[in-house]
This record gives structure tokens, C-alpha cells and sequence, in this order.
């Protein structure tokens, strides 16, 4: 852009040159100016408005300060909403921990005040001779409001796999033949080899024998499903109960059979009754543990349900 100047006391013309630069940088500093003069001018206002109290001056004052107040009030009312939903969150996840914790209290047999979190727990000690505690402020506050939630969702699913894997071991446990299958306090021939009471040789006795009355009832070690009800040459009236992973309970000479193939048993039920049917010299219960086909020691299982093992006797049965 091209400005001519002409001087009548030079009595001639002179050509000025601008540039966009030129242009741009006096936009800036008349900018400058003006947010400078605005600025001064309000300063100047409120100043007056204090010192002389003008009712105008006075209005517009008040009326900023009270925009500001209302903004200072909505931006408080939006943290404490976001709190509020925050709260309402942690609430639900220690209503969760809670009732989590009872479960975990009735799983593992501990008492139930372990696992009590609606609970504080105790705490004290010595002042120190620190500096005295800052306020936090409220984006620290929300900082450490979050970092308590997070953790209490990952203690959450901990506990939650915990509890899984408990009540997995408590299934299987119960699937355990660990519960004697009759009430009787001695077993007249326990597992292993001994005297055969027919041949008089030395024979392998798969099972250990309870002797008990005729028509003494008899229980389910464990629960499972009967896949056999029903009369053996060898073993009488016999029930054979599949307890899963390849493990099978035999109950033999029974004098009377209450379940039927196929029938889904608890641990404890009454399954039949003590008899001598079968190759047997007396009323007695022969009770058997096999695994994958094997004869194991009942012993061993029914010592982790009684806390003592089943010591022998020198009656002799089968």
C-alpha cells in the first residue's frame, strides 16, 4: 500500500510505503491499548465506586460480584454432585464387600467379626512433632476419592476369586467320602491283608468291615450319583455311589436297599441297612473307597472327616 503525503510549506509530495507487517503490528499495539485503557478504566470504577459510593457505580459492582458468586456457587454444586455419585458407588461396593465377606466367614469357618468392613478399624499412636496437616484441595481430594475406588473394585474381584476357588474346594470336599457311613465306633477288619474267614489263607481285603445290628442305618460318605443298586454273589445286596473324578463307594451286604440306580444322593442320606447277605459270616457293613477301579485305604479318607483313624480290631468279618 502506497500513501502520498504532499507539504505545502516543502511544496512537494512524499510517497510512504506499508507493508503488511506494518499493517498487523499496528492493529496489535492499538489492541494493546485498548485492553490497557478498558482495564484501567474498570479499576478506576470500582475504585470510585468504593471511595465515593456512587448508587450506579455501586449497582455494577454488586452485580459482578454476584455473577461471580453464582458461578463460584454452580462450579462447588457440580463437584459436589460428582461426590455425591462417587459415594453412591463406594457405598454399592462396601455393600458388596460386606455381604461378600459373610460368605467368605461361612466358607472358611473364620468368625464372621474378621470380615466385618462396615467396621473402622482400631488405630491411634503418639502425636508427632511434624508440621501440622495441609488442607487438601478439592482436586486432591478427588484424586484420592478416585484412587480409594479403584482400589476397592480390585480388592473386590480378589476377594471374588477367592471366594470361587474356596467354595470350589468346599464342592469338592463334600464329593470327599469322608463321613463314616455307619455309627459304629470300631471296624472289625480294616484294609490290607489278613486271614480269610472262609479259606483260612492269607487274602487281600479291599475295605474295612463295621460291625453293627442288623437293620443299623446306613449313610452316604459323600454325595454323588448311584450307579449301581442291587444283589453281588460276593458282597450281598450291594450300592455302589460315583462321587466324581474316578472316585466310587461300595456298601455291601445290606439287608435292605433304599436307593435306586441313577438316584442323586447327599452326603448323610440313608442309603440302605446293615445286614449279612452275601458271602458274610455276620451282620456287618463292608465299606470300600476305589479309585479309577483301585481299592484305596477308606481309612485315610474317613480320618480327614473324623479327625482319628480307624483303628482295627481282632474280630474278623467280611
Amino acid at each position: 500500500m502506497h500513501i502520498i503525503v504532499i507539504s505545502d510549506r516543502l511544496a512537494k509530495a512524499k510517497t510512504v510505503t506499508l507493508t503488511v507487517r506494518h499493517i498487523v503490528l499496528s492493529a496489535m499495539l492499538a489492541l494493546l491499548m485498548l485492553t490497557g485503557l478498558t482495564a484501567g478504566l474498570y479499576w478506576i470504577t470500582l475504585r470510585f465506586a468504593a471511595e465515593f459510593k456512587l448508587p450506579f457505580l455501586q449497582q455494577l459492582v454488586a452485580a459482578t460480584q454476584q455473577t461471580e458468586s453464582q458461578r463460584a456457587r454452580e462450579f462447588v454444586q457440580q463437584n459436589l454432585n460428582a461426590m455425591a455419585v462417587k459415594l453412591g458407588e463406594m457405598q454399592a461396593q462396601l455393600m458388596r464387600l460386606d455381604a461378600l465377606g459373610d460368605r467368605l466367614s461361612t466358607l472358611t469357618g473364620l468368625r464372621p467379626q474378621e470380615f466385618r468392613f462396615n467396621e473402622a478399624p482400631g488405630m491411634g499412636g503418639a502425636q508427632s512433632g511434624s508440621p501440622a496437616p495441609q488442607n487438601l484441595s478439592m482436586q486432591d481430594f478427588t484424586k484420592r476419592l478416585d484412587s480409594l475406588s479403584r482400589q476397592m473394585e480390585n480388592r473386590t474381584d480378589m476377594l471374588g476369586v477367592l471366594e470361587a476357588q474356596l467354595f470350589e474346594q468346599a464342592v469338592k470336599k463334600k464329593l470327599l467320602p469322608t463321613m463314616l457311613p455307619v455309627n459304629a465306633s470300631f471296624n472289625a477288619s480294616s484294609f490290607g491283608m489278613r486271614i480269610d474267614p472262609f479259606s483260612g489263607q492269607h487274602a487281600m481285603h479291599e475295605g474295612i468291615d463295621f460291625i453293627a445290628d442288623t437293620g443299623t442305618p446306613i449313610v452316604a460318605a459323600a454325595g454323588g450319583v448311584v450307579v449301581f443298586a442291587g444283589f453281588h454273589p460276593q458282597y450281598g445286596n450291594m450300592i455302589d455311589i460315583d462321587h466324581g473324578n474316578d472316585l466310587v463307594t461300595r456298601y455291601a451286604h445290606s439287608s435292605k436297599l433304599l436307593v435306586n440306580e441313577g438316584d442323586m444322593v447327599q452326603r448323610g442320606r440313608k442309603i440302605a441297612e446293615v445286614g449279612s447277605t452275601g458271602r458274610s459270616t455276620g451282620p456287618h457293613l463292608h465299606f470300600e473307597v476305589r479309585y479309577r477301579g483301585s481299592a484305596q485305604n477308606p481309612s485315610r479318607f474317613l480320618y480327614a472327616g473324623t479327625g482319628q483313624e480307624q483303628k482295627p480290631s481282632a474280630r474278623a468279618g467280611r
